[in-house]
């Protein structure tokens, strides 16, 4: 029998679980008194196991791994983003057009999330132009099938699963105009290369009408709070010229090529990142 502590503390009973120790209780009692093999090997119960959490790790595995599988012999391609809205009669379905084919003509697989409107549109571009076009699709509420000018595709039960392709194997992303979606993958990719978890590569908004009022807000409201530093509106480069747009992608690969410092972007981030 233990003594307990002379401070009056006594100690709590402790079991291991694989790797895990528990003293407070266990998050599925029910399994108590009984081993992992046995549970493995019980027959009995029904198909509520695999709606559990430790099943999906198996799911977004797999996942990553059809991805990686997917994707892993790309040749350099670039991320596009944009509006599933966008009518094809829209400025802006021509500029992903014309933004596609460029990437081509340039040496780039294009990359989309495979949907109608802005990524269609780039889709449709770089496949028309006679070079490799991509859609990663994700399982949404509505049926959403990857749009017709995508040549290779996959679709995913999982956002972040998805995030993760569009930025491992892109060396660039260019934001058409999009919503809320679009904001996200702005501002995620912009948050990578803030914290340095990726190696700094081009963010280009291709539209300046469009998103001059964020980027203004940005200028005007962020900056002056003190929560992004000078060096971070570097990070973006806003432009309406396709060309201007592949020319500062090359640029930032020829740069990686010699290796030069800051990647053949503007200069470094001149200040910590203020909430990493």
């Amino acid at each position: 029998m233990t003594t307990p502590p002379s401070d009056g503390h006594r100690p709590r009973p402790t079991r291991h679980k694989g790797p895990i120790m528990l003293r407070k209780g266990e998050p599925d009692p029910q399994n108590r008194g009984t081993t992992t093999d046995q549970r493995l090997l019980d027959r009995s119960g029904g198909a509520d196991f695999v709606h559990t959490d430790p099943w999906r790790v198996m799911r977004i595995t797999s996942e990553f791994v059809e991805g990686f599988g997917l994707l892993a012999e790309l040749p350099p391609a670039v991320s596009v983003f944009g509006s599933a809205r966008t009518p094809r009669d829209h400025p802006h379905y021509a500029a992903g057009v014309q933004l596609g084919a460029a990437l081509v003509e340039a040496g780039y697989a294009v990359i989309t999330g495979g949907g109608p409107g802005a990524m269609e549109a780039a889709n449709r571009g770089a496949s028309e132009a006679g070079g490799m076009s991509i859609g990663l699709g994700i399982e949404l509420p509505f049926e959403q099938e990857l749009n017709e000018w995508v040549d290779v595709g996959i679709s995913f039960r999982y956002f972040f699963v998805r995030k993760t392709m569009f930025v491992k194997y892109a060396q660039a992303f260019v934001i058409l105009p999009g919503g809320f979606g679009t904001l996200d993958e702005l501002f995620e990719a912009l948050t990578l290369v803030q914290t340095r978890k990726v190696t700094r590569f081009p963010v280009i908004l291709l539209g300046s009408a469009y998103w001059s009022g964020l980027v203004d807000w940005i200028r005007a409201t962020m900056l002056t709070e003190g929560m992004i530093g000078p060096g971070d509106l570097e990070l973006v480069t806003v432009t309406d010229d396709v060309a201007e747009a592949v020319s500062v992608i090359r640029a930032a690969d020829a740069a990686r090529e010699r290796g030069d410092a800051g990647d053949g972007l503007p200069s470094a981030i001149g200040a910590p990142p203020s909430d990493a």
